[in-house]
């Protein structure tokens, strides 16, 4: 009986989702977070020929998401009924958990055999691998790909993708990925959401010795926006600096992403006991989680990181 049943799951996989090709105009996507990031990212499917099914706890949030030609679905579970893969973009591991696992209205209780989940969301690599192996439970695959590159990497299409799971389905997920930036297989399940993890103790370092530097130009009489050109071009130069350089300067701070999501990040990292991550004497992680935790503390947690500079300044007794 057994073998009966993996036989059938194997057909309707075949004819439903995975391995069977990725094309636009059959291949059905369902989207689960419609944020600023999400949303940038289900327009570019929507434009590539996909057709999207997306939910959103606040359906008014969707209207130019459903303007652009997606339809809206009432849960989770009936986003992934009407799809062949599924990419989440929530906001932590809890919000992962209630949408993925729900028994009744999550993502694995709608999805068909063959069918993927790819959890963008900046999450836990231990729940990563917990829905990996309840995903092939139900006969189907998740793909945990987290994202980095911020909202202008999403506006453009430009973000690197850093995907865990099985090498296969990632290289199947490849006309998926193609219009939202670049992926890479980068090893088991949980891989993704680790890689993703030492990514913003990278990134936030940056946006600390950039909002420093600053401070310091300022401080010095230089002229901010020449000292940020030259140097950009040198050592001192990175993609953080291209992304959030113009907006420290202009004192732009709403976009970006809430700070809360990389204060979210680094706390990962200085987690003990997630499974197979152990390197967590992190004394920088740790410094600019106080860094940007003082920004929360200040009422700020809205801001997107550039507004770290506020910090150092109130540090130094500048108000602005």
């Amino acid at each position: 009986m057994e073998g009966v049943m993996q036989k059938r799951r194997k057909a309707e996989a075949a004819a439903f989702g995975f391995p069977a090709p990725v094309r636009p105009g059959s291949t059905r996507v369902g989207w689960i977070g419609i944020g600023v990031m999400g949303g940038a990212m289900a327009k570019h499917l929507l434009a590539a020929g996909f057709a999207v099914t997306a939910y959103a706890r606040t359906p008014a949030k969707a209207e130019t998401l459903v303007a652009a030609g997606a339809s809206l679905a009432d849960s989770p579970a009936a986003v992934a009924a009407a799809s062949d893969v599924v990419f989440t973009m929530v906001g932590n591991p809890g919000d992962v958990r209630e949408v993925v696992l729900d028994p009744s209205s999550g993502v694995l209780a709608g999805l068909h055999p063959g069918g993927v989940l790819v959890d963008c969301t900046s999450s836990s690599p231990s729940l990563a691998r917990e829905i990996a192996a309840a995903a092939l439970a139900a006969g189907c695959h998740a793909i945990d790909a987290p994202v980095s590159g911020g909202d202008v990497g999403a506006r453009d299409g430009k973000l690197a993708i850093l995907a865990g799971g099985d090498e296969a389905v990632v290289a199947w997920l490849a006309p998926l990925f193609a219009p939202l930036g670049k992926p890479t297989h980068m090893g088991p399940p949980g891989s993704g959401q680790s890689s993703k993890i030492a990514n913003q103790i990278a990134g936030a370092g940056a946006v600390v010795g950039l909002s420093e530097a600053v401070a310091f130009a300022n401080a010095a009489g230089l002229d901010a926006p020449l000292f940020l050109d030259a140097v950009s071009k040198g050592a001192a130069g990175s993609r953080v600096m291209d992304i959030f350089g113009g907006r420290v300067l202009s004192r732009e701070f709403a976009s970006g992403g809430p700070v809360w999501y990389i204060i979210k990040d680094l706390g990962m990292a200085l987690e003990v006991g997630d499974g197979q991550e152990e390197a967590n004497v992190l004394p920088g992680a740790a410094l600019y989680r106080q860094m940007f935790s003082a920004m929360a503390a200040n009422g700020d947690g809205d801001m997107g990181p550039q507004g770290l500079i506020t910090v150092i300044e109130r540090l130094n007794g500048v108000r602005k």
